[in-house]
């Protein structure tokens, strides 16, 4: 019966982060051929200019994140896990094949930015929930005392995204010609994209609903979501602040590498796409080992020991990079960056489904990670790449990320006020002690 178990839930956890993969892989492509695609939508009269327009479209589905958080979050733990991931990809594949088979600007001129817009608009709504919903899935099925390593895999999944990603683009620019990949060969990783949606579909319908939602007897309406989420505005600005961490140091590490590589850098393509690739890998190996962890250990000594290095190290490292840019010294810094990440990540995620209320888990954690997103991680690559152009500064990414751990540092202390959770009575044992005490 034990084996029956758990091949039943490692078969669960396979289906739900199935569409966590699509939903990375998408904005993994955006980021990784940012020039290519700058190129071809958004022509303007220099360089900059262009990548800054692509850079800014790369952001804007971010900004849709929080209302996506609001209404598929409302969604889910009103009619369900199951069903609001099912819509969660489903709008996810809209987005992905909008771009895939948009006409470049030469052919019909500014709509084909403009549907290029809407199609990361509709990819920002659809991530507004995908990770809540994926995350809160996983917190209800994983059995007691093993939470933290169950949820890892939320973020886990997203590094398959990552490393298969970067392996296309080092075959990609390996065998195309510059000329290929400006005019069509950035587009194969979204036509690949585009050919999985079925199978990743078939995976995700077999999906059934948590015990524990299933459970329940009363299922809020959005208008008593809301007014929830609004009670404990103060958990959701906590766990707002505590993920402006792990949402910076993931997007500097994984989307904006091959992009400052090649343009402040100076690498080649091929060797940032190689970092970013053991970035991925990195990130896959540490994720589950951190989260275990944090079952064992409790999710706070993770949480501070993470922000307080990463306050500490991140331009320190940035500027050793800088000084004399290489292919080793990059991946030293963007290995030690994924460090941080899944170490710190470990331990976060779970930590916000365990403080969030249950009636309103899916919404609360989604609009907490949508708003982190769009404020900062989000926009990563846009803030870093202007304020290299604005500074002269190449090391400069090292102190937006510096920024965001420090208020990651101030929200784990907030947690705490008078040595009293917030919200202590929805949280699981594991936060405050090993898993062996819950």
């Amino acid at each position: 019966m034990v084996n029956k178990n758990s091949r039943s839930l490692v078969a669960s956890v396979l289906r739900v982060t199935s569409g966590n993969f699509l939903e990375m892989y998408d904005f993994m492509i955006f980021g990784y051929y940012a020039t290519y695609i700058a190129k071809t939508f958004f022509p303007a009269n220099s360089e900059f200019a262009s990548l800054m327009l692509a850079l800014a479209t790369f952001g804007s589905g971010f900004l849709m994140r929080p209302l996506g958080a609001v209404l598929l979050g409302g969604y889910t733990d009103r009619h369900g896990r199951r069903r609001g991931l099912l819509l969660t990809l489903s709008l996810m594949a809209c987005g992905t094949i909008s771009i895939a088979c948009t006409p470049g600007y030469a052919r019909i001129g500014v709509l084909a930015p403009l549907l290029v817009l809407a199609g990361r608009l509709l990819q920002g709504l659809s991530a507004g929930a995908e990770l809540g919903g994926v995350s809160v899935y996983l917190s209800e099925i994983a059995p007691p005392g093993r939470k933290g390593f169950y949820v890892s895999w939320q973020s886990a999944s997203q590094q398959i995204a990552v490393i298969f990603a970067a392996v296309l683009g080092i075959i990609l620019v390996g065998r195309l010609s510059p000329e290929a990949m400006t005019s069509w060969g950035w587009r194969i990783p979204l036509w690949i994209g585009c050919a999985v949606i079925p199978f990743l579909f078939w995976i995700r319908s077999s999906l059934t609903e948590t015990a524990e939602f299933a459970a329940r007897r009363h299922h809020p309406a959005m208008r008593e979501i809301m007014a929830s989420v609004a009670r404990n505005w103060r958990i959701v600005g906590i766990a707002t602040m505590l993920t402006t961490l792990t949402t910076t140091t993931f997007y500097l590490i994984t989307a904006y590498t091959p992009t400052y590589g090649a343009t402040t850098l100076h690498l080649t393509r091929t060797n940032a796409f190689i970092v970013t690739l053991c970035v991925g890998a990195c990130n896959f190996t540490f994720l589950p080992i951190m989260g275990l962890l944090s079952d064992q250990i409790g999710r706070r000594p993770l949480l501070w020991t993470c922000t307080v290095a990463a306050l500490t190290t991140a331009y320190p490292a940035m500027l050793w990079l800088v000084a004399s840019p290489t292919f080793v010294r990059l991946l030293t810094v963007e290995l030690w960056f994924s460090v941080l990440f899944a170490s710190y990540n470990g331990a976060m995620v779970v930590y916000l489904t365990e403080i969030m209320p249950a009636d309103v888990r899916a919404t609360g954690f989604s609009l907490a990670y949508s708003t982190a997103t769009a404020l900062f991680g989000g926009f990563t690559p846009f803030v870093c790449t202007y304020l290299i152009h604005a500074t002269g500064n190449k090391a400069i990414p090292g102190a937006w990320l510096a920024l965001a751990s420090a208020l990651a540092l101030a929200a784990v202390a907030l947690t705490y006020t008078g040595g009293t959770l917030v919200n202590r009575e929805h949280v699981d044992k594991a936060t405050f002690a090993p898993a062996a005490a819950s």
